[in-house]
């Protein structure tokens, strides 16, 4: 017994400890808790109430538990066997009927909230239509209306309902933006799921895969960007514009055999990688390495290009791009490569 206590001494310090450092873990555009948007306002209401009622429950019982210690401890004396109530029908029906009512306060609104979760807008004329595909370890986003396709930056307007359709090309995935909804798998047996949600206010916000898919499961972000309607009609626009191609003859030759077989530029589709227009407009390079170019929060987008396409591998274990090199490409050609697309930006 006394080894126990002497164990749980020193343990208690150290988990206490190592709590506070945990707490200050974490980004804030990844958290549940800093709702940005209807849908997460709506699971973050449910949270709080669940939250009260398990305080209100604590405080009653703890309450009740001090009260009757200090009411009805055997006093000096005392030797007599206190009064028995375990057959108390008023008790049971008392301990009963308050849990009972708990559950439904707890549940009607869950049972709303998880409905209103369900409801894809698909209909909605005024909403933005997005078909969402799950790849390891990337997504892709297309918008059947506007006739176009992208990856790991999902651009939406301001303030309008986005309409999602979810699959997947390989394994399971979960799509999660923390801070606008809750989570959404993407199925591996064909069936297709469907939901909502809107970002009120422009802002980029940070997604993830939320199941467990592969090595590089936690390295599956993608990112929201959340934009004016004049903005995203822009875009839209620049998207449809014709490619563009690297100045270099040579280096053009090799980025269409190298890469265009599996990515697409504008009007030239590829078939099974991301695209890649617009690619130096993007938040980040393989969804992961954020672009920054005052190296605070990450790395300017040309060097975060040249350190994914000189080492995939590297930077996601166990995607499914073949390393460069492999497909001929020195590594000049991949620095002109990384160039060219560190400035094909959009307006």
């Amino acid at each position: 017994m006394m080894k126990t206590w002497q164990a749980g001494k020193r343990l208690l310090p150290m988990t206490a400890t190592l709590g506070l450092i945990l707490a200050g873990c974490g980004r804030q555009d990844l958290s549940v808790l800093r709702p940005q948007g209807p849908a997460a306002e709506s699971s973050f209401g449910l949270m709080k109430l669940s939250i009260t009622i398990m305080i209100v429950v604590l405080l009653i019982v703890f309450a009740i538990a001090a009260y009757v210690l200090i009411r009805y401890r055997r006093k000096p004396g005392q030797h007599e066997i206190p009064e028995q109530v375990e057959g108390s029908f008023k008790l049971e029906v008392l301990w009963t009927v308050i849990p009972l009512i708990l559950v439904i306060v707890l549940a009607v609104p869950t049972v709303q909230a998880v409905f209103a979760a369900g409801d894809d807008h698909s209909d909605d004329k005024n909403a933005v239509k997005v078909k969402v595909t799950g790849h390891q370890y990337w997504w892709e986003f297309e918008y059947p209306d506007y006739g176009v396709t992208t990856a790991q930056d999902l651009v939406i307007p301001a303030g309008v309902d986005i309409a999602f359709e979810l699959t997947t090309k390989d394994v399971l995935h979960s799509f999660w933006v923390p801070s606008l909804s809750g989570k959404i798998d993407t199925n591996p047996d064909g069936s297709t799921n469907h939901f909502s949600f809107s970002a009120p206010n422009e802002g980029v916000y940070r997604g993830k895969c939320a199941e467990l898919c592969g090595p590089s499961h936690g390295f599956m972000e993608f990112k929201v960007k959340s934009v004016s309607k004049d903005a995203f009609t822009a875009w839209i626009a620049s998207m449809k514009a014709p490619s563009v191609m690297p100045e270099d003859p040579a280096l053009a030759e090799k980025f269409k055999s190298a890469c265009l077989t599996c990515h697409a530029v504008g009007d030239m589709v590829g078939s099974n990688g991301p695209s890649l227009t617009g690619i130096g407009s993007r938040e980040s390079v393989a969804g992961i390495l954020l672009n920054d170019d005052t190296g605070v929060d990450g790395a300017p987008i040309l060097e975060n290009l040249k350190t994914w396409l000189h080492d995939p591998q590297s930077v996601k274990p166990g995607n499914r791009m073949p390393d460069p090199k492999e497909l001929g490409l020195s590594d000049e050609e991949i620095d002109g490569i990384a160039e060219y697309l560190a400035g094909y930006t959009l307006e």
